[in-house]
């Protein structure tokens, strides 16, 4: 599969989820914060899509 991400749509824990999937070997460019504006993803250091 090519081009596949990791969508957050919410994320109420304190660590959060992105970072946990970051420390399991899961790269930025393949995880979306989803709850996130899509115009402000691109300064999140995630995915962009």
């Amino acid at each position: 599969m090519r081009d596949v991400k990791i969508w957050i749509q919410r994320d109420f824990t304190e660590e959060g989820v992105a970072s946990e999937l970051v420390d399991l070997g899961v790269p930025k460019t393949d995880i979306v914060l989803g709850f996130k504006p899509p115009d402000m993803r691109q300064f999140t250091g995630f995915a962009s899509v």
